[in-house]
């Protein structure tokens, strides 16, 4: 799959930032930023930056976005990214969604499902 989707910058960031680490990722949510995956809830910075180490101590994986959808209005404006998703984890490969609600540059909210 090549990556030729265009994303919005703050979420492109998020993609590129997976790649370099978990602190990396959390600059690219706002302070009070809420991650939801695999059922769980993580609120804030701290949290995320721990939630990707674990992710990461766990698995070896990629991600590769293939599809982009702008979604609602308002404060209920969103995009969903779907990508594909390969690694060393039970059930790989797999295509996942990644719903995000973006802040003044930053990503505010992320959920994400299969």
């Amino acid at each position: 799959m090549s990556n030729t989707v265009a994303l919005p910058a703050p979420i492109a960031a998020y993609f590129e930032a997976d790649r370099q680490g978990p602190e990396a990722v959390a600059l690219c949510f706002t302070p009070q930023a809420v991650v939801t995956d695999e059922g769980r809830q993580h609120h804030g910075r701290a949290a995320i930056t721990a939630w990707k180490q674990a992710a990461s101590r766990a698995f070896e994986y990629q991600v590769q976005p293939f599809s982009v959808v702008e979604e609602g209005r308002g404060e209920e404006h969103a995009w969903c990214v779907r990508s594909h998703v390969t690694g060393n984890f039970p059930g790989s490969p797999v295509d996942l969604r990644y719903h995000f609600r973006l802040d003044d540059g930053l990503v505010a909210a992320l959920e994400i499902t299969a």
